[in-house]
C-alpha cells in the first residue's frame, strides 16, 4: 500500500456508534465513510423536530466515567452542555414515589403496614436467597426483597419487554442496576453515599441544549469537514464475503444498488440484520441463532400542551397498570430550548411494543388519540388543553434477553470471528442493552483494532462494577 494511501473503512448506521466510528477515523487519518438508512443522523439518539418542538427518542442523559467518551463530548459539544439537575418518579397506585428512594416518601405513600413488610421481604432475601439465580425476578428479589420486587418492579418491566419477569434473564438486570442495592439507595438517601458514586443514583447530568440530535449532526458535519463521507437515505443491504475478509458492501439509495468496495467494515445495525445480509450465507446454525434473536419496538406519542408546567420530573416511570404508557418525558425539564413557546410544555409519552402488535399497526391519528386520552387520564393534563400531538416509531430499540440469548450470541460471535476486517459495534450490533457511552467505547476500541491494537468489544460494560460505580476522585 503507498504511504499516503487512506484506508477506507464502511460504517453501516449513523447513530451514536457509527459517528463516534467515522469522527475517531478521521482523527487518525482514516477515510471512513457511513450509510444511514434514516433520513437523519442519530438513531435512537437522535431528536425530532416537529413544528419547533424537539423530542429526544427515549431521553438521553449525558454521564459517564469513561474518560474517552467525555473528551469527545466536549471536543464536539463544550459549552453546548447544560448541568441538569436529575428527577425521575415512580407513578404507581395514584401516588409519586421519589427514586432514588427517600425512605419518608416511600414510607408515606405505601404505609407503616407495607413498609414494615418490605423490610421483612427484604431480610428474608438476604437470610434465604434465591441460588442458581437464573431470570430478572430472582436477581431483584435477591437484591431488594419480592416485596418491593412487586411494589416496584414487576408491573413496569412487564409492560416494557411484554413478557414475565421469569422469561427475562439476569443478565439484564446485572447490567442495568448493578452496583445498587436497597441498603445503598436508602444509605444514598440520606447522605451516607458519596455523590455521584452509583450511576443509578446520580442527582445531576450533562445534557445538550438542543437535545443529543445537537451532539451527532454537528458530529456528522465535523466528520464531513475533515474529509469523511455521510450518506443518508442509504442502506447496506449485503456484505460480499470472499475467504476470510469482506470485500464489498451492496448499498441501496434511492432505489437504485451501488457496490462500495472497502478495506475495513464496522457494523451498527442488528445483529441479526447483520448476518442474514453476509453472502455467500452463514452456515445454517449461525443463520437460525440469528434469526431467533428477538428486539422490543417502542414508539412515542409526542404531545403539545397549552400549559406552563405540568410535572418537575424529566420523566415518569408509569407503573399503573390501567393505562398502556410505560414513561413519560417532560422535555422542557431536559432543556428549557426544547420547546418554542414558554407557556406550552411537550410531553413524550413512550409505549413499548412488538412490531406485529396491534398498537404498533394503528395509525399516528389513532396513536395520539389514545396518548391524549392517557394523558388526561393521569390528569397531567385536560383534553382540551392538548393542542397538537406526533408519533414517532422506533423499530428494535431494546435487544431482547430471553432465554437462550446467550448461546445464540456465541454461535454468532464464532462466526463473525473468521471475518477479519468486520466489526460489530454498538448497542444493536452487540444485542447488548448498552448506554450511549458504552456504545461510543466499542467504537473507539473498533477504529483502535484497525490501527493494530487488541480490544475485545464483546467485553464492554460485562464487569460487575463497571457500570454503576464511579471512583471517588473522579
Amino acid at each position: 500500500m503507498e504511504k499516503d494511501q487512506k484506508l477506507n473503512v464502511i460504517i453501516s448506521g449513523a447513530g451514536p456508534a457509527g459517528l463516534t466510528a467515522a469522527y475517531e477515523a478521521c482523527k487518525k487519518g482514516l477515510s471512513p465513510v457511513v450509510f444511514e438508512k434514516d433520513r437523519e443522523v442519530g438513531g435512537i439518539s437522535k431528536t425530532v423536530n416537529y413544528k419547533d418542538y424537539l423530542f429526544d427518542i427515549g431521553g438521553h442523559r449525558f454521564f459517564t466515567k469513561l474518560d474517552e467518551v467525555n473528551i469527545i463530548w466536549n471536543e464536539i459539544l463544550g459549552d453546548d452542555f447544560l448541568v441538569r439537575p436529575r428527577l425521575s418518579r415512580i407513578y404507581y397506585n395514584n401516588k409519586f414515589f421519589y427514586y432514588p428512594i427517600k425512605p419518608f416518601n416511600a414510607l408515606m405513600n405505601i404505609g407503616l403496614i407495607n413498609s414494615f413488610l418490605v423490610m421483612l421481604s427484604y431480610i428474608y432475601s438476604q437470610i434465604k436467597p434465591y441460588r442458581n439465580v437464573n431470570n430478572l425476578e430472582e436477581w431483584v428479589s435477591n437484591k431488594f426483597g419480592k416485596k418491593l420486587f412487586n411494589i416496584f418492579f414487576k408491573t413496569y418491566t412487564e409492560k416494557v419487554w411484554g413478557m414475565s419477569c421469569k422469561e427475562i434473564q439476569a443478565d439484564w438486570a446485572a447490567q442495568r442496576i448493578k452496583g445498587l442495592s436497597l441498603g445503598k439507595a436508602v444509605l444514598n438517601s440520606i447522605g451516607f453515599l458519596g455523590k455521584n458514586q452509583v450511576t443509578t443514583l446520580i442527582d445531576e447530568f450533562r445534557y445538550p441544549r438542543r437535545g443529543p440530535g445537537q451532539m451527532w449532526n454537528k458530529a456528522k458535519q465535523i466528520v464531513i469537514e475533515k474529509g469523511g463521507k455521510v450518506e443518508l437515505n442509504s442502506q447496506v443491504t449485503q456484505l460480499n464475503k470472499k475467504d476470510n475478509k469482506i470485500i464489498s458492501a451492496l448499498v441501496k439509495s434511492d432505489g437504485s444498488l451501488q457496490e462500495i468496495k472497502g478495506d475495513y467494515f464496522l457494523s451498527t445495525i442488528p445483529l441479526r440484520e447483520l448476518v442474514q445480509s453476509i453472502k455467500p450465507a452463514a452456515p445454517d446454525d449461525v443463520l437460525k441463532a440469528a434469526q431467533a434473536l428477538k428486539y422490543r419496538d417502542f414508539f412515542t406519542v409526542g404531545l403539545v400542551i397549552d400549559k406552563p408546567s405540568i410535572f418537575p420530573d424529566n420523566w415518569i416511570y408509569i407503573h399503573s397498570p390501567e393505562v398502556e404508557v410505560g414513561r413519560i418525558q417532560n422535555f422542557k425539564n431536559w432543556s428549557p430550548e426544547m420547546v418554542p413557546d414558554s407557556q406550552t410544555t411537550s410531553l413524550g409519552l413512550e409505549y413499548f411494543c412488538f412490531d406485529t402488535d396491534d398498537i404498533w399497526k394503528k395509525d399516528d391519528k389513532e396513536l395520539i388519540e389514545l396518548g391524549t386520552k392517557e394523558a388526561a387520564k393521569l390528569r397531567f393534563a385536560s383534553i382540551d388543553q392538548i393542542i397538537d400531538g406526533v408519533v414517532i416509531r422506533s423499530p428494535k430499540t431494546y435487544p431482547i434477553y430471553d432465554e437462550g440469548y446467550k448461546e445464540r450470541i456465541e454461535i454468532i460471535k464464532d462466526y463473525l470471528s473468521t471475518i477479519e476486517n468486520l466489526q460489530t459495534m454498538g448497542r444493536n450490533g452487540l444485542h447488548r442493552y448498552n448506554n450511549q457511552d458504552h456504545s461510543m467505547l466499542s467504537a473507539i476500541f473498533a477504529i483502535r483494532n484497525i490501527l493494530g491494537e487488541k480490544h475485545s468489544i464483546w467485553d464492554i460494560n460485562v464487569d460487575e462494577e463497571y457500570h454503576e460505580v464511579i471512583e471517588n476522585n473522579k
